[in-house]
């Protein structure tokens, strides 16, 4: 069920309540100099005692709600509570006006009308169905009155020297009281009701209104902030990118500057184009690596996703490598399930994942040393990953290895080709398909490097098998 918005008005309704206590308790005091005052002026025709009585017990129920209102509630309590409190008194207050009425003359008294008051009071704080309730209750009670009296069920308490002693039992007299309060009480309710309501509503309009803003406004600075990263972002990354082309440009540069001025000799030649050409080389990788991370990073090239076989393009990637794994003389293992699910995705990307791991295990793990390659299902992923037995990644570096341009100390140490994207090259790939990247690692001990991306179906040669 949807929750009712509640306004300030309603929030504050324990306050109210409590406005109510404390003017019952000044309407007890002018109701004590009233009976003084009448009973003084009327030569003693009231039954005082009875008075007494009905203003002791208006004193304790008052008394009762006070305590309960101020142990029980607050404020700020819920809605529901201090509404039933408010309904509560009302209902009790009219039968007191009503027992108040019969000992001090009933149909001779003009004080009915307080019936009116108490039924604008609950049509203000209250709603529109409650305030029609208060006024029927209220001509229930006033009529129910006059009539005991008048058939003599309840005794008549006549205001001798004020009204005449058979006035009560006059049927006008009785008909006229009954439909004039009657009237009163419920045309005060429908047009205070109304007049409340419509500002009610108003006010609840408005209240959304500025929730609605606030919630704009929360989110605009949301907003605001991750533009304010991401401009931040963006110019690191202007810095990153300048820094890292410019050098090998520099470099060609130098190079070329020397033969044409004439400081290179005929026997260094050679070695100075190898030189220059091996940055144009290194700026070559740069460039490419800079291309593969924005084409991850596009949102709106997903056309290319189609069922992939991860095990078979990392067969093909490790035919690539095996020069290089050969070369370094590492003991190179797989350990591929064979009944590993595809996934959706672009295949080059896939290639491309396994191309980085797989490069980066072997450039920086010494000579003779051991690279792992697993690929699993796990769950409804498709997991793969990459042990080496390397440099390893210091505990500080760990959090920024993916991270472009990011390369560690001891990385640049050992390789100093290396454009530092290629990890982040992979975690993008990764997201870009549902999945995710970790690393574990120990300094001087190497590093496995993981992905897990989500599993769609069986290569269609498993398939096959299995139908088969």
């Amino acid at each position: 069920m949807t929750e009712i918005l509640r306004i300030p008005v309603d929030q504050e309704l324990g306050v109210r309540v409590r406005w109510l206590i404390t003017l019952r308790w000044m309407a007890l005091g002018l109701a004590l100099v009233v009976v003084v005052v009448a009973n003084v002026w009327l030569s003693g025709a009231l039954p005082t005692n009875a008075l007494w009585s009905a203003l002791i017990a208006i004193a304790a129920y008052n008394a009762v709600f006070w305590v309960l209102v101020h142990r029980m509630t607050s404020p700020a309590a819920p809605y529901e509570s201090s509404a039933s409190i408010l309904h509560a008194q009302l209902i009790i207050d009219l039968v007191a006006i009503t027992v108040l009425l019969h000992f001090s003359g009933g149909l001779e008294n003009p004080f009915s009308t307080f019936y009116v008051i108490l039924v604008v009071i609950g049509s203000i704080l209250a709603t529109k169905r409650a305030s029609f309730f208060y006024a029927g209750l209220a001509t229930l009670l006033w009529a129910g009155l006059l009539l005991l009296e008048a058939t003599g069920v309840i005794p008549h308490h006549n205001l001798a020297g004020f009204r005449l002693p058979v006035r009560y039992r006059e049927s006008i007299h009785i008909v006229t009281s009954a439909i004039v309060l009657a009237g009163a009480n419920f045309g005060v309710a429908y047009l205070t009701s109304s007049i409340i309501e419509r500002l009610r509503e108003g006010e609840r309009q408005l209240y959304r209104a500025n929730a609605s803003c606030e919630l704009r406004a929360e989110e605009l600075a949301r907003l605001n902030v991750r533009l304010q990263e991401l401009d931040r972002t963006r110019s690191l990354f202007i810095r990153l990118v300048t820094h890292e082309l410019r050098a090998p440009v520099a470099a060609i540069q130098s190079y070329l500057r020397l033969y044409l001025d004439g400081y290179v000799p005929q026997d260094r030649l050679q070695e100075i184009i190898a030189k220059a050409e091996q940055r144009a080389r290194d700026q070559l990788d740069l460039i490419g690596d800079l291309l593969d991370l924005a084409r991850v990073q596009d949102d709106g090239n997903r056309t290319k996703a189609v069922s992939v076989n991860v095990r078979a393009l990392l067969n093909d990637v490790i035919d690539l490598m095996q020069a290089r794994i050969d070369a370094k003389r590492l003991r190179f293992s797989v350990e591929a399930s064979p009944d590993c699910p595809c996934v959706m995705a672009d295949p080059e990307h896939i290639k491309q994942m396994w191309t980085n791991l797989i490069s980066n295990a072997v450039k920086y793990t010494p000579e003779g040393g051991q690279v792992t390659v697993r690929l699993k299902q796990q769950d409804n992923t498709v997991c793969g990953m990459v042990t080496d037995t390397g440099i390893g990644i210091a505990p500080d570096d760990v959090e920024h290895i993916f991270d472009a341009f990011y390369r560690t100390e001891k990385a640049k140490a050992m390789a100093r080709q290396g454009t530092g994207l290629g990890l982040s090259i992979i975690k993008g790939i990764a997201e870009r398909y549902g999945g995710r990247v970790w690393v574990e690692s120990e300094e001087g001990k190497g590093s496995t490097f993981g992905f897990e991306l989500p599993a769609t179906a069986l290569p269609p040669a498993q398939r096959t098998a299995k139908r088969s």
